[in-house]
């Protein structure tokens, strides 16, 4: 059942009243239908459970498990109209006796793919709940049931405004059109959603709540509907909206509003993914059921991330912190109307190219105001005019805090292995930004206030330096066979690799695949950060630090695997650092695990290496030592959780001093190997292996 609720479970006496005491809106008519729709179906989830998501060995986990096909005949279209059904009562909460209940046939004898009962909806029609308030009039709105609510003055500062779109994890989103004090998410409680798509994963905007307090998150499981009558599980979580970890939230907003005023207490909303059935259209999908009297499970929007048709990634980096950034001037000053050049090393080519941007862990909006695109020449020089950038036909964009942007494809020619120049031209005034921290590649930026030489084909303008990639996460071309992700640590980041040589382990495997000369020649991705943990977060998700570190790679893994362009495999080189920490090696192989099951979940093949030594670096004792063998053990006797292991280890280990580099491959440190150990664990990899 669900309908407005005053507070959680109950059924208020007579019209619904604020946390202010005032009365609240009735639903409208659009309202009043859905909650009689899903009255229907909340009765209906007690006599037909979904069936729960199989578990197995690949490949039946690569996709969701999906429930015999019926009649495709019986399946609504999204945009057919719902039936006339029992209207809601204008306020609190519908009672069981208001509506027969709708028992469905048990799955696999006939039932329709419809699932519960009534026809499906747009989600914006089933909104039931009111989250967003003015500043001015915070008891027009009540998110938890205790009279508290986000604050549309934080969101429309972290450019999350009504109806704006926002790219988070590859899927384009919407932010609900609907002004404060009116009705702008869903509280799940099995209702029947409107959808359509194909695509390998489904994302939702969420949050949790529990009234009045900070609770353990919520959620359940729920039905995707598939057009050709076929169904499958998905389990979903939201963290709790006022205590979920900062490290994976898609924004953070510094107040909410409750019913004395406005409390300074951070706020959170997350994207959350889950897989579905590769290449099956969406037709709909049920919401879990209500998580019971002292959770909520909120639901803002949702939609099918779209497949990476004839797209590759050939470049990527992690955004490993938000720092704060020098103009050229000195620390402190910040960007002001000035141009960044950024020099990347593609790995394939391709006819057609584009860029991703991310704004994440930032807390107010990116303006882009003309970007470019060009093969380099020399230093900041591109070797012929630079291509311009457009964003949904626009010079420019303004990237909202925690979403990305993704430039329209434009005509470039990508040799193979080539540097590129990415220009961003930036108005400003821009003091941290989103960054990957350790580039090894020197980039290039134009003096304050010298304004847009995004165009320039000489390098004249850029008379300073960077070491850093701002805001650029990607670049990808148009047709290859996909992209292999390298995870991981500084070793996989070229720590202490030539600076500008692009000597780091994974461009010597993206230049062994493409002097291959048969099997797919891959693009290669390089997401290792500096500093990184498999287990805990360096870099805690939020605020500007100069710790760029990252967040953990299990909280990062979606944004920095599962949702890169065109991935098929991923190589999982991590935990040094986790050992190093005092983690238990336990710890790090459950964390490995954990990351093996979700990109396997997601049909991709898993790789994992084992972890080098470190003796004669500061803090690498027996103890460490002791761990990492652990470790590696089990990583080596991994009984199935991964499809193959490189034994990285054994290629670096001094075979009479195995807790040791092998000093030929010592970049001086002791923990991070030079040029040539990271050539050997480059050629090291079995390309077969990358490939099912």
């Amino acid at each position: 059942m669900f309908g407005t609720r005053s507070r959680r479970g109950q059924l208020p006496p007579g019209p619904t009243r604020g946390p202010a005491g005032g009365h609240r809106r009735g639903p409208s008519p659009a309202g009043a239908l859905a909650g009689g729709i899903a009255l229907a179906l909340a009765l209906a989830l007690t006599a037909a459970p979904a069936p729960a998501r199989e578990a197995g060995p690949r490949p039946a986990a690569s996709q969701p498990a999906r429930s015999p096909a019926v009649t495709p005949s019986a399946l609504p279209s999204p945009g057919q109209a719902d039936p006339v059904g029992p209207t809601a009562a204008p306020a609190g909460r519908a009672e069981p006796t208001a509506a027969p209940a709708v028992v469905p046939p048990a799955v696999g004898e006939g039932a329709p793919a419809t699932g519960r009962a009534g026809r499906p909806v747009p989600l914006e029609r089933l909104f039931d709940n009111v989250g967003t308030s003015d500043d001015a009039d915070p008891g027009a709105a009540d998110l938890d049931g205790a009279g508290n609510s986000l604050s549309a003055r934080d969101l429309a500062a972290a450019g999350w405004t009504p109806g704006r779109a926002l790219t988070l994890d590859a899927t384009r989103l919407e932010w609900p059109r609907s002004a404060p004090g009116r009705p702008d998410n869903v509280r799940a409680n099995g209702q029947h959603v409107a959808l359509s798509g194909t695509g390998d994963t489904l994302t939702f905007l969420v949050t949790g709540s529990s009234p009045g307090r900070v609770g353990p998150g919520a959620g359940g499981s729920g039905t995707v509907h598939y057009r050709d009558g076929s169904r499958s599980t998905y389990t979903l979580t939201a963290p709790d909206w006022r205590g979920g970890p900062l490290a994976t939230k898609a924004v953070a907003l510094p107040h909410h509003n409750t019913p004395a005023g406005q409390r300074r207490e951070a706020v959170r909303l997350y994207a959350v993914s889950v897989p579905l059935a590769r290449g099956a259209a969406v037709a709909s999908l049920t919401l879990p059921a209500d998580p019971g009297p002292d959770a909520d499970l909120h639901v803002f929007a949702l939609a099918v991330r779209p497949p990476a048709a004839d797209w590759s990634g050939t470049w990527a980096a992690s955004t490993s912190g938000l720092p704060p950034v020098a103009g050229g001037g000195g620390a402190g000053e910040g960007w002001r109307d000035q141009t960044l050049r950024l020099v990347v090393r593609a790995s394939v080519g391709g006819p057609r190219a584009r860029i991703r941007l991310a704004n994440t862990f930032a807390s107010v909006p990116a303006d882009l105001a003309h970007a470019s695109v060009a093969v380099r020449g020399t230093d900041a020089a591109a070797a012929a005019d630079p291509v311009p950038l457009t964003f949904d036909g626009r010079p420019g964009t303004r990237i909202s805090a925690g979403a990305q942007a993704v430039s329209d494809p434009v005509a470039l020619t990508v040799p193979r292995g080539a540097d590129l120049l990415v220009s961003l031209h930036l108005p400003g005034p821009i003091d941290a930004a989103p960054v990957h921290a350790h580039a090894a590649q020197r980039s290039y930026l134009s003096p304050a206030g010298s304004g847009d030489h995004t165009g320039d084909r000489d390098g004249g303008a850029f008379t300073g330096t960077l070491t850093t990639w701002p805001y650029l996460t990607g670049v990808d071309v148009a047709g290859g066979p996909g992209a292999v992700v390298a995870l991981g640590d500084s070793i996989t980041d070229g720590e202490r690799s030539t600076p500008g040589a692009n000597r780091r382990w994974p461009d010597v495997l993206a230049r062994r695949l493409l002097s291959r000369p048969h099997g797919p020649r891959y693009g290669v991705l390089n997401q290792g950060i500096a500093a990184n943990r498999v287990v805990t977060d360096r870099y805690p998700g939020d605020g500007v630090s100069g710790d760029v570190g990252g967040v953990s790679a299990q909280h990062r893994l979606e944004r920095d695997v599962l949702a890169q362009t065109g991935v098929r495999t991923v190589i999982v080189f991590e935990g040094v650092n986790d050992v190093r920490s005092g983690t238990s090696a336990d710890a790090v192989i459950a964390g490995l695990r954990a990351i093996a099951d979700r990109a396997r979940g997601r049909g991709l093949r898993v790789l994992a290496a084992t972890i080098a030594p470190c003796a004669g670096f500061p803090g690498c004792t027996p103890e460490v030592d002791a761990r990492r063998a652990a470790v590696n053990a089990f990583l080596r006797d991994h009984r199935g959780t991964f499809d193959a292991v490189v034994d990285f280890d054994a290629v670096l280990r001094d075979p009479d001093r195995p807790e040791r580099l092998l000093p030929a491959y010592d970049s001086g440190d002791h923990l991070h190997p030079g040029d040539a150990g990271l050539r050997a664990l480059g050629d090291s990899v079995d390309l077969r292996l990358l490939t099912p």
